[in-house]
């Protein structure tokens, strides 16, 4: 039986033990679902064997379907009849034939149970988990675009309720062992050496193999139907709460509500097939592939460090230097230390450098007192923190970033002066967001050792890295500066040399159309709820006002200056200038952006309309969303026909994680092969026509369309 051993010991109980081979975790393979079935049918065919212990012989219990199948499968899974009864039901009617075989079935969960591995737990009669270190039980489909398709939508609302299993599975939360006893997920927590033990009593023990659904007088705990007014209240809240939160973007959420209420309605073997219709609808469309592919497959394949140059070995640092104690620097410090690193942390004066420390340590406090951080672990990572203003304490370092003001000359001064006492193997990195890597190091004595490493802020909270390579960076350099950032358990994407590199680039663009939006006489709170509808997490106008328009304006004059006689004013340029230079309109911190803010909240400014006269016929919210995805999505096709992005999985795991491209598109890139190369080109072409030629999409793009090579499909990930 593939990936599934039968042993059956003197007591008459049978250990099934978990080992898909050339797996690092065991999946919900097909396979295995077949070994399952079988294994119930010896079990149940044997009058010999009492029950029987499902567990696993990795570190893990079992996690849920293989997304790499199902993703590259995606063009092959037939119709909709076709997944539903090759890919829905199998594995959740041999699940229902194991609950009820009228033997007792117990899951000794040794490791992580997720999405289908938990709800092969739950099938089961009883379930022990072992109390080991972290060891998580959730069911997360939802947050890949699909929901827990082996009977999780009808099993936990049976055990725990229905407003408790709704929230587990919508938010993927991920329990310890005892917060899962507490919610009643599990039966019980066991040392990990008495797990097996414990299993083998319960089995020996048991004169009741049935599940509570399956017997007489049975009732979903706290009540369930269509008849009951609580109930339904609660369905109704959460439905509303959905909607406001995805903006209809997302099915899953809701798809999963509807999957909870209609099946604890009926019997659970009419709840089991509803479930799986929802699974197979959600499997039929893209938002899960998009989601699965980019944040899972993509995301995982730069986890890895599957770009990294081979033939290196691996050198994680272990004393690293920041240089500028600002927000960005303090951050990188503090996740440096977090992770294990020693840290030399500079700033102009070594007051600054400790006032620095101190904020670090009012943060640590504040999580403490939540009870996200231990004390004994927040007072160890601030003893690996050593604030400074001696340029001579980084000599010993392996790894220097400086995060200082984004101007080229004074960011040359202090890689300067850090090269000039760093080990000749070790790396400088430079936090910029956007000016040229390769002019930076021109004048450092090992520009081959020189990098770019774009963190996002807030640093503990943004998971990207920007690996930016400048034209001397050496693949050493390069190697090293990934082993750092896995150090820091941070997801890399690797970048050209090039003005805005990718993310600003992208970002960039989409903020000037939203900006020249104004100017074509847009109120802004028409494209911030555009925005909002469109999958961003906040309007780009009420976001400018938070950074403050002038930064922007600053960022886009030092581009000038470096593009010289070259530079092409961006879309909506004009308009930031007349705000931040004209009006001293620069945003939220002195109570007028694009918005007013007279009593500290946002507030439509009345004067707009003088500036800018309100468009005569206004544009629609879908023209409006259209055009700022396709204006991002067509200068990140610019960017990989000029070779800045190589990949466009990194590509689109870099807009989602980065800059907050809506996540269910699947990323910039995912968004054109979604719509199809041709339709996209096309449609493209028409808002070119209407708003102007940075719409039109270049020959290159053109041509692609032509051939229908959209950037997956192309094998270009």
């Amino acid at each position: 039986m593939t990936g599934l051993t039968f042993d059956r010991g003197d007591d008459g109980i049978a250990i099934l033990t978990i080992d898909i081979t050339g797996k690092t975790m065991n999946l919900a393979t097909p396979e295995l679902g077949l070994a399952l079935a079988e294994a119930v049918a010896r079990v149940t065919g044997d009058p010999s064997i009492k029950g029987a212990v499902v567990t696993s012989a990795k570190a893990d219990f079992m996690a849920g379907g293989d997304i790499h199948a199902l993703v590259n499968g995606f063009g092959t899974l037939g119709d909709a009849a076709t997944v539903y009864r090759n890919i829905a039901r199998p594995f959740s009617e041999m699940l229902r034939r194991l609950e009820t075989c009228g033997k007792p079935f117990v899951a000794a969960i040794n490791g992580s149970a997720l999405g289908g591995g938990l709800e092969l737990a739950l099938a089961c009669h009883h379930r022990i988990v072992a109390d080991a270190e972290k060891l998580i039980i959730a069911m997360p489909e939802v947050t890949i675009g699909l929901i827990p398709g082996a009977g999780g939508t009808q099993r936990l609302p049976r055990m725990i309720g229905i407003r408790q299993a709704v929230r587990l599975m919508l938010d993927g939360n991920r329990l310890t062992p005892a917060e899962a006893l507490k919610q009643g997920v599990v039966d019980a927590v066991v040392a990990p050496g008495e797990l097996m033990q414990a299993a083998r009593a319960w089995v020996a023990s048991c004169t009741q193999a049935t599940q509570p659904w399956d017997r007489n007088g049975y009732v979903v705990p706290g009540g369930a139907g269509f008849f009951d007014p609580a109930i339904t209240a609660f369905f109704n809240a959460e439905a509303t709460a959905i909607t406001v939160k995805t903006h209809h973007n997302l099915p899953a959420p809701i798809a999963l509500l509807d999957a909870v209420a209609h099946g604890t309605a009926v019997p659970i073997e009419a709840g089991l097939r509803i479930e799986a219709r929802a699974f197979t609808k959600l499997l039929m469309e893209p938002t899960a592939r998009n989601l699965m592919r980019t944040e899972f497959l993509s995301k995982s394949a730069c986890d890895k460090l599957a770009a990294r140059p081979a033939g290196i070995a691996r050198r994680p640092p272990a004393r690293i230097g920041v240089i500028g104690a600002g927000l960005m620097g303090a951050g990188l410090a503090q996740v440096s230390a977090d992770a294990g690193l020693d840290v030399v942390l500079i700033d102009v004066s070594a007051e600054l450098a400790a006032a620095s420390l101190e904020r670090i340590g009012r943060a640590y406090a504040k999580k403490v007192e939540r009870g996200t951080l231990t004390r004994a672990r927040a007072d160890a990572a601030l003893t690996r923190m050593t604030p400074t203003e001696e340029y001579a304490a980084l000599a010993h370092c392996d790894l220097v970033v400086e995060a200082v003001f984004e101007d080229q000359a004074v960011k040359q001064a202090v890689l300067a002066r850090a090269a000039a006492v760093l080990r000749p193997d070790a790396v400088l990195a430079s936090n910029t967001s956007g000016l040229p890597i390769t002019g930076l190091g021109a004048a450092l004595p090992q520009p081959d050792r020189f990098i770019g490493l774009h963190f996002f802020s807030p640093v503990d909270r943004m998971a990207l890295v920007e690996v930016v390579r400048g034209r001397r960076t050496s693949d050493e350099t390069l190697a090293h500066a990934l082993d750092f950032i896995k150090a820091l358990r941070k997801t890399p994407i690797i970048v050209k040399d090039a003005p805005g590199f990718f993310t600003t680039r992208v970002i960039t663009a989409y903020l000037f159309e939203c900006i020249g939006m104004v100017g074509e006489g847009v109120a802004p709170t028409l494209v911030d709820n555009a925005a909002r509808q469109a999958g961003f997490a906040i309007g780009p106008l009420a976001l400018m006002d938070e950074l403050t328009l002038d930064l922007t304006h600053h960022a886009e004059s030092k581009r000038r200056d470096l593009a010289g006689a070259g530079w092409q004013p961006p879309h909506g340029f004009d308009v930031l200038d007349r705000f931040v230079t004209d009006l001293g309109r620069t945003g939220r911190r002195n109570g007028a952006g694009f918005y007013d803010y007279p009593d500290g909240k946002r507030r439509p400014w009345a004067g707009l309309s003088e500036i800018y006269a309100p468009a005569g016929t206004p544009q629609d919210v879908p023209t409006l969303k259209r055009r700022m995805l396709f204006i991002q999505s067509l200068e990140a096709a610019r960017a990989f026909e000029e070779g800045v992005i190589g990949n466009p999985g990194e590509g689109d795991v870099g807009a989602v994680l980065g800059i907050g491209f809506p996540a269910y598109t699947g990323g910039v890139f995912s968004l054109i092969d979604t719509m199809g190369i041709a339709r996209f080109a096309e449609e493209a072409d028409q808002l070119a026509d209407r708003f102007g030629e940075r719409y039109r999409p270049t020959a290159w793009l053109k041509h692609r369309a032509a051939r229908g090579e959209g950037f997956y499909a192309a094998g270009a990930a």
